[in-house]
């Protein structure tokens, strides 16, 4: 098959350990009962294409009657994007929206000029023993975008679009890769794909995005001839053809980027904006707890409590 027909695969040896722009090793914290690793932003690296968030929660398991509970909290100038690999989550918002996730869907909520939105173990999940083991990455939206209303998008496994070949087999979760274009509405270039790489395998990265990174979610892959394992994520120079190859026990990865933006965003707390000027603006929605008589309002089925503005 043609992974890319204006890429020459190569191999992993084809450019230098230099082609690697950014090497990320996530900053670890205890949650009370399972781990999040956390990606973006960085020091050297505040956004990944739009990516400006990344979190691997897990693996976990949790005992019966236990589960996460996150708590209504507020999203400005963003999209949130949860994807599992085990467990589930009760996603409800402002916009209406009650899902529940299961492992290889996506959930894609624009928080726009405001959403609030809680996410939840499932009663059924907590009968029993259940795990837990995903990825939470926001997108910042880009110019214009940052005032849109807020929506929310719920797209099954079975939609999203899957290419394999020999050894290979990726999953597209958002954006253009590949040839083939997932579900989800974009507000700018993207692409998003969960990977697995069979022993040996080689993959070449898209060459049609500016910005593109990989992390390795298990296993090692090489690239020049270096090898690096799970829990790390690389950026990689503009323009290089890159290819990666599997190490011996074969490896699980995200591959993310797109387009870059004009300039860095602004981050506090769960506003991600263009300027101070609208974060200040939500803080103070956010804190009168006016709820449905401004930009913020509580979901639905889930407004006995919320999570206060940090001091």
């Amino acid at each position: 098959m043609s992974w890319n027909p204006a890429m020459e695969p190569g191999c992993p040896d084809a450019v230098g350990v230099d082609a690697i722009e950014t090497l990320i090793v996530p900053r670890s914290r205890d949650l009370g009962g399972f781990e999040v690793k956390r990606a973006l932003p960085a020091p050297k690296r505040q956004m990944v294409g739009p990516f400006i968030f990344f979190d691997q929660a897990g693996p976990a398991e949790l005992l019966t009657g236990q589960g996460v509970d996150v708590r209504p909290h507020p999203h400005i100038g963003l999209g949130t994007v949860t994807y599992l690999f085990k467990g589930d989550f009760h996603h409800r918002d402002s916009t209406g929206a009650d899902q529940v996730i299961t492992p290889g869907a996506l959930n894609w909520m624009v928080a726009g000029r405001g959403v609030t939105h809680s996410e939840r173990t499932t009663a059924t999940a907590r009968t029993g023993p259940n795990s837990l083991f995903g990825i939470q990455t926001w997108l910042a939206l880009p110019d214009g975008h940052e005032d849109v209303d807020a929506s929310f998008e719920h797209h099954g496994k079975d939609t999203l679009p899957m290419i394999e070949d020999q050894g290979i087999s990726v999953r597209l979760i958002l954006g253009d890769a590949y040839g083939k274009s997932a579900p989800a509405k974009m507000l700018s270039e993207t692409f998003y794909a969960d990977v697995k790489l069979e022993p040996g395998s080689r993959l070449p990265m898209p060459d049609n995005h500016e910005d593109r990174g990989i992390y390795i979610v298990d296993g090692s892959i090489a690239v020049a001839g270096q090898e690096f394992g799970s829990g790390q994520m690389m950026v990689f120079r503009p323009g290089d053809h890159i290819t990666v190859a599997a190490g011996e026990r074969g490896a699980r990865m995200m591959i993310l980027g797109g387009a870059t933006f004009n300039g860095p965003r602004y981050i506090w707390w769960n506003f991600v904006a263009s300027s101070q000027e609208r974060i200040e603006a939500a803080k103070l929605e956010w804190r009168s707890a006016n709820w449905g008589k401004g930009r913020f309002d509580l979901p639905a089925d889930d407004r006995s409590e919320f999570i206060p503005l940090p001091d």
